[in-house]
């Protein structure tokens, strides 16, 4: 849409008339310049009426393009664009992936083929990264340590390709889930309340760290951090007897380690929830849920585009002052006559 941003600049439109009609004339002044042969010029060149009609159109035809060209582009021509929705503050999600040994266990299913947890985790919470668009969302990676693979940000994309690169092990072979807390409750800290949310995701207990995460429990609640822990790995898992055979197949439970006992009380001293993932399929519906319980702010301000359109008036002003100038200079020499005076 088009509009004028400063529309009351028109009024100044009859200006130069009012100039024009008020002012006092000027003196006119004989040229000083004698041309000796002046006569034979002037017999060769046009009827000097002619001249004189069509310079002086052209003059104040430049002159009245000028004047509008130059209003026009003081009273700040515009093109307004469409609404566009303002992206919002909204949550504050920090999500903790773990990275320790056991998370590469292949007791899950992807596709019905089995992969490791660590596979499965990343295709349930790459989805589930997309769909936080208008969050701030970070990164912590951890096993034997926890370290800050990603920093808040609305960068969703760069969130999900740091996901998808993480590898097991490269944190250590065990589990600080207490140290994983606490570098989120210090990153989190510093966010508005109501806010700042973890999503802990484990398969096992905390076996290394220099935090309890008892501890780091009542950390994140004094700073209100909430905390929504999931346990992830098959409750069930049948073992190959000799040489891959049936024969002496053994029935084990592959998630024999995790601590759903510390993940729970973690989650309920914090405001949050303990969730189960025992295959893919929960694993979605989790994250799904968590969709649910922690919405997405929507936006409620939008923003116009605005595209200045002045620079076009305003070279159009320059372009005709140009042609003025050098016709004013080149009229002399075709024996016309420039009159300012009334």
């Amino acid at each position: 849409m088009f509009e004028l941003y400063w529309p009351w600049i028109w009024l100044l439109l009859p200006l130069p008339l009012l100039v024009y009609r008020f002012s006092p004339p000027s003196e006119r002044q004989q040229a000083t310049l004698q041309i000796p042969f002046f006569q034979t010029i002037d017999q060769s060149l046009p009827d000097q009426s002619i001249v004189d009609f069509n310079s002086n159109l052209w003059h104040k035809s430049c002159l009245i393009l000028i004047w509008l060209s130059l209003l026009l582009a003081a009273s700040q021509p515009r093109w307004v664009g469409d609404p566009v929705s303002l992206p919002v503050t909204g949550r504050d999600v920090m999500m903790a992936i773990d990275l320790s040994g056991s998370m590469e266990s292949h007791d899950l299913k992807l596709k019905n083929e089995p992969v490791t947890r660590l596979d499965v985790t990343k295709n349930v919470v790459s989805d589930f990264i997309m769909q936080r668009k208008g969050d701030r969302l970070g990164l912590i990676l951890f096993g034997t340590t926890a370290y800050l693979q990603a920093p808040l940000t609305f960068d969703l994309n760069t969130v999900q390709t740091l996901l998808n690169e993480a590898t097991i092990g490269i944190a250590g072979e065990r589990t600080a889930i207490g140290d994983a807390i606490g570098l989120a409750v210090r990153h989190l800290r510093k966010r508005p309340e109501e806010q700042r949310i973890l999503i802990l995701l484990t398969d096992g207990a905390n076996t290394a760290g220099e935090v309890s995460p008892e501890q780091a429990a009542v950390l994140a609640r004094e700073e209100k951090v909430r905390i929504y822990s999931i346990g992830v790995g098959a409750e069930e898992m049948i073992q190959p007897g000799f040489f891959g055979s049936s024969f002496g197949a053994q029935r084990i439970n592959p998630s024999v380690d995790l601590d759903e006992t510390m993940l729970t009380l973690i989650a309920d001293q914090t405001g949050g929830r303990y969730f189960r993932a025992k295959d893919t399929e929960e694993l979605k519906q989790i994250y799904d849920l968590l969709n649910q319980i922690e919405p997405v702010e929507q936006s409620k301000d939008i923003f116009r585009p605005v595209q200045p359109l002045y620079y076009w008036p305003l070279a159009m002003a320059s372009l005709c002052s140009l042609a003025l100038a050098l016709s004013l200079s080149w009229l002399p020499l075709a024996g016309g006559k420039t009159e300012w005076t009334h």
